[in-house]
């Protein structure tokens, strides 16, 4: 459990996984300790996939990146500067060498924070996969503070299954957002919550 959220020293195992995501093909490496070591997780790919690309400008954050999958995507995809932050210091690791590997170093910036702790703008898109395993707490920090840091008329999107919460979580952030479900597919709820 404490893969996602703290800088445990489990023993190194990098491997190469491949995968495309909204036509483009992407190489990405993985290792013991990030979320989805073994590729591109079934949630992470819908959220990409449904996500109205035409909303998604200006600055971006990808909150919780892991090895960076939602910020390198975007990154390559739309040409857009991304912020991309983790508290685990081997997914930031991972992070940059997959942003060079997929040729958008210039686009990122990757850097340590719990949470918003060091996180300062704010950005037109927040998108994240919330670490669920970190526990509510930490889940609701990141959905529900995400506010905080976007600019007027901005978006978070984040993808949650059903059977973590969603239909309560979508409850709460309707009382500070515009909550709209974009698609429900095998269990994962995507969400759209627009200032």
């Amino acid at each position: 459990m404490g893969h996602y959220f703290t800088n445990e020293r489990l023993p190194s195992d990098i491997k190469e996984t491949s995968c495309t995501v909204l036509n483009n093909h992407f190489e990405f490496l993985t290792d013991n300790g990030v979320f989805s070591k073994d590729g591109l997780d079934f949630g992470s790919r819908l959220l990409l996939e449904v996500v109205p690309l035409e909303e998604v400008g200006g600055k971006i954050l990808d909150m919780g990146c892991g090895y960076g999958v939602l910020g390198i995507v975007l990154a390559k995809v739309l040409l857009a500067k991304v912020d991309m932050v983790d508290v685990n210091l081997r997914a930031l690791h991972l992070s940059k060498r997959n942003a060079k590997l997929n040729g958008v170093l210039d686009l990122v910036n990757i850097f340590e924070s719990d949470c918003y702790s060091n996180v300062s703008d704010k950005y037109s898109t927040i998108i994240t996969n919330p670490p669920i395993r970190a526990g509510k707490k930490v889940v609701y920090d990141i959905v529900m503070n995400a506010r905080n840091h976007l600019e007027d008329g901005g978006n978070l999107f984040l993808v949650i299954r059903k059977e973590q919460g969603a239909k309560s979580l979508i409850v709460d952030l309707e009382k500070v957002y515009n909550v709209k479900v974009l698609e429900k597919k095998k269990g994962f709820f995507i969400i759209q919550c627009h200032l």
